[in-house]
């Protein structure tokens, strides 16, 4: 191999790398790191009321409580929602804002769900520090089931009739 084939091969080899680079700097940009809210849909299912949060973004971990009441982040003020029991889900992390703070889940932040059986009403009752968090009112205690699906991500909240 010539001095001369070497130089090429090792531009090309640069040249190449560097290329690499930019694109997954690039697709990693176009990722955001945190998801945010962008929808809340409710279905009536066979045994089952389904709450579906959309985000756009990464998966994020997921947990519920079962609550007398349901307290807002950041404030600790009590939300008012109607039902007689209560569920209070977390996505961490995640957001219901973008960088700027401009909300990116146009809906109302408190809604009645008169479609579904056992869940009354559905809030978003924080977006502080990371922590996206959902109160849900129902009319009995049952059952809970929360997970997560991707492609396009979603918090999936099922609670039982």
């Amino acid at each position: 191999m010539t001095t001369l084939t070497r130089r090429a091969l090792a531009a090309l080899a640069a040249t190449l790398l560097l290329l690499v680079g930019v694109a997954v700097s690039a697709s990693s940009a176009a990722q955001p790191t945190t998801p945010v809210l962008t929808g809340i849909r409710t279905g009536l299912n066979t045994g089952f009321d389904r709450v579906v949060l959309d985000l756009s973004g990464p998966r994020p971990a997921v947990a519920y409580r079962l609550v007398d009441e349901l307290i807002a982040d950041g404030s600790g003020e009590i939300v008012w929602l109607t039902g007689e029991h209560f569920v209070a889900v977390t996505a961490t992390p995640a957001a219901a804002h973008d960088g700027s703070g401009a909300a990116t889940y146009p809906g109302p932040v408190k809604f009645r769900t008169r479609n579904l059986r056992n869940v009354m009403a559905v809030a978003v009752t924080g977006d502080f520090e990371g922590v996206l968090s959902v109160g849900l009112g129902t009319r009995y205690r049952s059952w809970v089931r929360v997970f997560t699906l991707g492609a396009p991500t979603r918090v999936v909240i099922d609670i039982g009739h």
